[in-house]
């Protein structure tokens, strides 16, 4: 079953139980997948899907910082909420300790030397790990194994 199936298939669970919260986030959701759909004329496959969730997730994460930084609590933890409902459609997640070794030996397979090949091993990086981990950390990783 396709992940964005899967989201139907959710909405519809959500709609029969009544999770009013759960569903208006997995609404939003197929919203945002049916925009990419129209918009670029194109079936969207996994992979799409979850770089689509990624980019919601991080929305909501800088929404979830402006919010609690304006003391509006009430906010942020709405936002919260729907990190969570959004983060089931993510795959398994690689540890930081993973990161850095997958980091490793891609700056080794490109033989990358400083901070000047950064931009060189991060397009290589984030089309080997844009599904399977959170791109600031991989980002992070890069510029400390350049550092050395």
């Amino acid at each position: 079953m396709s992940l964005k199936l899967r989201i139907q298939d959710d909405m519809k669970a959500a709609m029969r139980a009544r999770e009013s919260e759960r569903l208006a986030t997995i609404r939003m959701l197929l919203a945002a997948l049916k925009q990419r759909e129209v918009d670029e004329r194109i079936e969207l496959d996994d992979a799409a899907v979850v770089s689509i969730v990624d980019k919601l997730i991080k929305q909501r994460k800088d929404s979830v910082a402006a919010f609690r930084q304006g003391g509006r609590d009430d906010l942020a933890d709405k936002e919260a909420a729907e990190i969570l409902v959004l983060e089931v459609y993510l795959p398994q997640r690689l540890s930081p300790a993973q990161i850095a070794i997958e980091i490793q030996a891609l700056v080794a397979e490109l033989g990358a030397t400083g901070p000047g090949d950064m931009g060189r091993v991060m397009a290589a990086a984030k089309s080997r790990l844009a599904s399977q981990a959170e791109m600031a950390l991989v980002s992070a990783a890069v510029k400390q194994a350049l550092s050395k």
